[in-house]
């Protein structure tokens, strides 16, 4: 095919678009709806993920302290856990540290107000463990020590996503499946309005001659280019969103901020990645409509 009759192919596809642009735009909206929630539940999934492989990669607990316990009474306790055959370290973490770390959501007045005796925090030891496959057993014989109200058991934290990474993919994918059903039809029916209404210009095309793949390549171009804007598009608001609200759920919760992954390492996978399945979608939503309106013949196709 000569270089001339692509750029005639190519024009005439982007020119399509144009012509039918309420389809188009409407096939652009449920597509980057579909590429967004898509991509959201990725990557919840990635960043769950890698917080679980955190998790497991942590061996360090914290210990909650009774209320009640004078700092004294702590420091003896601190010394029992010392001696528990599988801690490595065990450092203490007064409440007045504790309180000092929400000096500033707090505000002057009610931080004050929590000071001394009147501090609701307990004394806490973050214990360092030396082997982990004695996780469970290190953190039964903590529990049992008098003074010893709670340890944060990461394994726990770690099956709760597990279970939110699995909920997360199978919702995520039963609406991929949906929208994608939904986006091939209309990407299918705007192809279909395009060829009716330049049905009088294929039937003279192909009754000269013009092969199918030469009357089908202006609605793959204009199908893929409806592909390529939504994954544009979508990937550019996700990529926008995603930092903004990876920081508000590291505020919320601390665990995430430095188990989750920065923009600067998803924005061009993500980027390649929605422009990719978008032009696959575009290709196979045009594909399936063009194939099943060029099996008609001249009297066929002008409706006669």
């Amino acid at each position: 095919m000569k270089l001339s009759s692509i750029g005639y192919l190519f024009k005439e596809g982007i020119k399509n678009i144009w012509n039918n642009r309420m389809m188009s735009l409407a096939s652009i909206i449920v597509l980057v709806s579909c590429l967004i929630i898509t991509g959201a539940a990725m990557l919840i999934s990635v960043n769950v993920s890698n917080l679980i492989a955190n998790i497991g990669d942590d061996n360090q607990i914290n210990v909650y302290l009774d209320y009640s316990l004078s700092d004294l009474d702590s420091i003896k306790l601190g010394s029992q856990i010392s001696k528990i055959p599988n801690v490595e370290d065990c450092e203490f973490y007064s409440k007045d540290e504790g309180i000092k770390e929400f000096e500033e959501k707090l505000g002057d007045d009610i931080y004050q107000s929590m000071q001394g005796d009147d501090n609701p925090l307990g004394n806490v030891y973050k214990v360092r463990l030396t082997d982990l496959s004695e996780y469970k057993d290190t953190i039964d014989e903590i529990e049992k020590l008098d003074g010893v109200m709670s340890v944060s058991d990461r394994a726990a934290i770690a099956r709760t996503l597990t279970k939110l990474n699995y909920f997360v993919g199978i919702v995520g994918f039963w609406i991929v499946t949906i929208l994608g059903v939904v986006t091939l039809f209309i990407i299918s029916n705007t192809i279909k309005m395009t060829m009716y209404s330049r049905r009088f210009e294929i039937s003279i095309m192909k009754s000269v001659g013009a092969t199918n793949a030469f009357v089908r390549i202006p609605f793959i171009i204009e199908a893929m280019t409806i592909g390529f804007l939504s994954g544009l598009l979508s990937s550019g608001v996700i990529i926008f969103l995603y930092e903004p609200v990876r920081e508000t759920a590291a505020g919320m919760i601390s665990l995430i901020g430095t188990s989750t992954i920065p923009v600067e390492k998803l924005w061009l996978q993500i980027l390649l990645c929605f422009c990719g399945i978008g032009i696959v979608i575009g290709f196979l939503g045009g594909f399936i409509s063009i194939t099943k309106y060029l099996r008609k013949e001249g009297g066929e196709i002008l409706g006669w």
